[in-house]
């Protein structure tokens, strides 16, 4: 009697262990005796940079500011342009040229590290305008329309921040073709969203929104 009730004692707990066990996969958790390393936590994105050089030598260049994608949004990154000063700030169409070069070259490692990337992408060359073109036109070769939503925010606040804008914010802007240029904008939502399409505008609207007068009230 003895040997009856220990066996089936032991054939009673086999049973609750194997039901345990299947109540344990079907719920999605993988039993295992070796210990699982998830490594560590997601880190943030910094997006920023360490300013200065790691040696502590001068840089060398004109101090230029050019809108990179990071975290989804245009943040703005300083650089340093091999352009001679006196060329860098006088002249918009060579200051436009250096920007978009800027925006073209691979970010570097300090960069790549806090999570900036570029979506300009070449061939791409910014002109002057056209006759008949208001003064301070630039001329991409290629329609603003054609490039990427990104690479046209991330060229219209770079321009529009710089000596090569239109002033309040907007650069005139057109293609290699006869249409006409306009009047783009750099918002703070674009610089949010640079996958929507910048604001613009025609080429003689003013650079600033006028502001509306409030409505008079009538009287009698």
């Amino acid at each position: 009697m003895r040997r009856r009730t220990f066996r089936r004692t032991a054939g009673a707990g086999a049973l609750a262990a194997a039901a345990l066990a299947v109540s344990v996969t079907g719920c999605g958790i993988r039993t295992t005796s070796v210990p699982v390393d998830a490594g560590a936590a997601p880190s943030r994105v910094p997006c920023s940079t360490a300013t200065g050089g790691a040696t502590g030598s001068p840089v060398q260049g004109v101090p230029v500011r050019v809108f990179l994608v990071c975290g989804a949004q245009l943040e703005a990154v300083d650089r340093r342009s091999p352009l001679p000063e006196e060329k860098a700030g006088g002249d918009p169409v060579r200051t436009a040229g250096g920007l978009l070069a800027q925006l073209l070259a691979e970010p570097s490692e300090s960069e790549r590290q806090a999570g900036f990337t570029s979506a300009v992408r070449g061939p791409l060359v910014v002109s002057g305008g056209h006759s008949g073109d208001p003064a301070g036109t630039l001329r991409l070769s290629r329609q603003p329309e054609d490039l990427a939503p990104t690479a046209l925010s991330q060229l219209v606040c770079t321009f529009a921040e710089s000596s090569a804008g239109a002033g309040g914010h907007t650069v005139l802007l057109g293609g290699p073709g006869a249409y006409e240029p306009k009047r783009y904008r750099c918002t703070t939502e674009l610089r949010e969203r640079p996958e929507s399409a910048p604001p613009t505008a025609p080429a003689s609207a003013p650079a600033t929104a006028p502001t509306t007068a409030p409505a008079a009230t009538a009287t009698g």
